[in-house]
């Protein structure tokens, strides 16, 4: 990496909803399959942002000089037979940041605070043939399935998605 990459838990949206809102809306419109279809407007992106539940959610962000380059959320389940288990989400970098090991070094901390909340299994979805794919694979996540047509695409496409899992 040729920048200082600073590594952060996020405890209030408000302070950083510009830059993430403006991460969400270049991820979209890059294709990124993050639950949302370009053009994504900065209003839905705010929105979006407004509505994560932080009672229930580690929200990660990757800052390169003041600037949110990459971000990462941990929802924590709160059902009973559940609190083992989390989901990671909107695994994002900044497509000027990417092939940096940005979202290696979000993965990590994600799962190191995934232990800090005795969480003991990681679950994730992504599209298939992203190149996220390979990380997950790289970082140990097994391979629990395929779902074909799961995602709808920009292109109109129905996309299969790819569900990992990791015991950590």
């Amino acid at each position: 990496m040729t920048k200082t990459i600073d590594l952060q838990i996020v405890d209030n949206v408000d302070n950083y909803i510009q830059n993430l809102s403006q991460l969400l809306m270049t991820c979209v419109d890059g294709g990124a399959s993050i639950g949302f279809l370009p053009p994504l407007s900065m209003n839905q992106a705010n929105m979006y942002w407004s509505g994560v539940d932080q009672n229930d959610t580690v929200l990660l962000i990757a800052a390169s000089e003041g600037k949110v380059v990459g971000t990462v959320q941990l929802y924590l389940e709160r059902k009973e037979n559940g609190k083992h288990r989390a989901e990671v989400g909107k695994l994002m970098t900044h497509p000027g940041f990417r092939r940096k090991g940005i979202g290696r070094l979000l993965m990590e901390e994600v799962e190191a605070q995934a232990k800090k909340h005795g969480i003991s299994l990681l679950v994730l979805d992504t599209r298939e043939g992203d190149p996220s794919n390979e990380l997950y694979q790289a970082m140990g996540y097994t391979k629990a399935g395929v779902i074909p047509n799961y995602a709808l695409s920009a292109n109109g496409n129905l996309d299969a998605t790819v569900f990992y899992y990791k015991l950590v």
